[in-house]
This record gives C-alpha cells, structure tokens and sequence, in this order.
C-alpha cells in the first residue's frame, strides 16, 4: 500500500513538473529586434511614433495603417523604407496584451506624437556598421578594386602602364 502511495505522488510531481515546463514554454515571447529599445524584460508591441506604427515583438511584424485597413508585414511600407530603426524612438507598451494594440491608436497618437522623445534609449545590439570598415574585416588588401584611383596601385603597375606603348589603354 505504501508503494502505491509512493508511486501516485511520484506520478504526480512528473505531471506537475511537465505541466509547469509547459507552462514556461507558452509564456516565452519573441526576441526583441536589434534597433528595440534595451532594458525591458517583457514586451510584446512597440509603437513608433515618427511612423505612427506598431511593432509586434512576438511575430516579428510591423503594424500600419494602409489601404484603409491595419496591416502587418514583415517590412516597413515603401514610404518608410529609409526610416531609421535605430535612432527613432519606440515606445514599448507594457499595459496591452493582445493581438490588435492599434485599438487605441487615437490615445497613442495623441500621448506619443510625431517627434515625441521619452527617456533615452540603447538599442537591443549595437548598430550594424556597413561600409569602408567590413572590407577589411579579413586583413587583405583591396587597393586593386579602385581603379580609378593612381595613389592606389603599386609601383609595379605603375612602371608596367608607363612602358606599356601597345594601345591596351590603362588596366
């Protein structure tokens, strides 16, 4: 009898346990973009004043008012498409949980205006730098991708073009 016992709570605290891994499982929400705003544990939308637009962080999907009728998308409509993510503000809404935060577009929209800076804010990562700098990223030189350029190439191509007379033109 005593093992019964035994084995009924033991089947009971498997369950439990199961039911709790479960649990976390659901309440996991998506990782924050990389322009997001840091600091903020749990939140599931941003709204971007400058766009008057939402970011839901779960889906991974921006929100917007186009066509007549709310949208969401995985990329900012074509007019935005140089906005800049990481130094516009966002405002996170930690007081809706939801599907549709644009319910109370009118009261965001009013509160948090075009222009509107809150509290300063760091980004989630660091900004990704593009340009000069990636080239170099693997130590080589890349002088021979500027042609245009005379400082640019070495002595050899130098004394090569100078003695080069068969109408080949500047390499």
């Amino acid at each position: 009898m005593k093992t019964i016992k035994i084995a009924i709570a033991g089947l009971f605290l498997l369950v439990a346990n199961a039911t709790q891994a479960q649990v976390s499982i659901n309440v996991n929400i998506g990782t924050p973009p990389a322009w997001g705003p840091s600091g903020y544990a749990e939140m599931e939308y941003y709204y971007l004043p400058d766009i008057e637009a939402y970011y839901d962080v779960r889906a991974s999907q921006f929100i917007y008012f186009g066509g007549g009728r709310w949208v969401r998308t995985t990329y900012l409509p074509r007019q935005y498409r140089n906005y800049d993510l990481y130094g516009g503000y966002k405002v996170v809404l930690n007081d809706y949980h939801g599907r549709t935060p644009y319910v109370y577009f009118d009261r965001h929209r009013t509160r948090y205006y075009k222009g509107y800076h809150g509290a300063p804010q760091r980004p989630y990562k660091p900004r990704p730098v593009y340009g000069y700098n990636d080239r170099h990223d693997n130590h080589r030189d890349y002088k021979h991708y500027d042609k245009h350029d005379r400082h640019d190439h070495d002595d050899h191509h130098d004394k090569h073009d100078k003695h080069d007379n068969h109408g080949h033109g500047r390499r």
